[in-house]
């Protein structure tokens, strides 16, 4: 995948990305509102590995904005013609501006257009309310919240809200 729209970007991850995403993977600060407070402790060899196994219905995705790296984004095979997607603006001085609202409607029109799903899906944590509005501003819908229904590295119970969305449901949002 490479899909470009203004000055960003969102690719296929390669090996040569595996020590900026352990970086940002081991990093509790990054990953803590996925449940990760201490970071994964993965090393950049085990990210590479796990990059080189990446298929067309299973991917890791590198975001850039002018040729840097600032976020990761992948989607998954997650049922027939269903893929589940995330995304993390790792880079906290690029948060809050707008991005992710485009660069989740650069992967869902491209999901739906080249690779022919017919529902997207997703989750977040319940206290993330910031990515639950542009979620819904681009038309998902929530599904259920699932209360106190995992625990974090911390063993600290968090609660989650689920999402999907119909290519009929998609409000394009990079305009």
């Amino acid at each position: 995948m490479l899909l470009n729209f203004e000055n960003l970007t969102i690719r296929n991850a390669a090996s040569a990305d595996a020590e900026q995403l352990a970086a940002w993977w081991n990093d509790g600060t990054i990953m803590a509102h996925a449940g990760f407070p201490n970071g994964l402790g993965k090393s950049a060899e085990e990210i590479a590995e796990q990059i080189a196994g990446d298929t067309d219905e299973n991917r890791r995705l590198m975001i850039e904005m002018d040729g840097k790296p600032i976020g990761e984004m992948s989607y998954r095979l997650a049922g027939e013609k269903t893929a589940e997607i995330g995304i993390k603006i790792c880079d906290f001085s690029q948060q809050e501006k707008g991005l992710g609202k485009k660069l989740l409607s650069m992967l869902i029109a491209s999901l739906f257009r080249d690779f022919g799903y017919q529902k997207i899906i997703l989750d977040t944590n319940l206290n993330n309310k910031r990515a639950q509005h542009v979620y819904e501003k681009l038309g998902f819908k929530k599904l259920r919240i699932n209360e106190n229904s995992w625990r974090n590295q911390l063993g600290e119970l968090q609660s989650s809200v689920d999402y999907e969305m119909y290519p009929e449901d998609f409000v394009d949002l990079r305009g």
